[in-house]
């Protein structure tokens, strides 16, 4: 079974950081894309950030240079680094993955966490 485990999410103050963290369980981590995405009341869940299976990075453009993706491939987690939260209201923001199961079958498919609440308010 594949399982994401979102943690770090919370209320932070306008111009503050938060770290989201996100460990994976039952996929091929290493040749997975990982990525964060969230979704505010009302409205439909939108990309945020992506790492490849080359470590490459994209990122929505309204948290360029403000939010950073990171993996390690040993410990199966992916990180959010959210710096400058200002614009940002609040927001579920959920880890996905797109990748294979680590047992057999080792179906293709995506995944997505339970998601992390992030407020941003003074």
């Amino acid at each position: 079974q594949v399982k994401l485990v979102e943690s770090g999410g919370g209320l932070v103050q306008p111009g503050g950081s938060l770290n989201l963290s996100c460990a994976a369980y039952g996929i091929i981590f290493s040749s997975s894309v990982m990525g964060w995405y969230r979704q505010a009341p009302g409205k439909q869940r939108e990309f945020v950030a992506s790492s490849g299976t080359d470590e490459s990075t994209n990122y929505a453009d309204p948290v360029k240079g403000r939010f950073t993706i990171s993996r390690d491939n040993v410990r199966n987690r992916v990180w959010l680094q959210m710096i400058g939260l200002n614009s940002e209201g609040p927001a579920v923001y959920y880890c996905s993955a797109a990748g294979h199961r680590a047992v057999l079958p080792r179906n293709w498919s995506s995944y997505w966490g339970q998601g992390t609440q992030v407020t941003v308010s003074s």
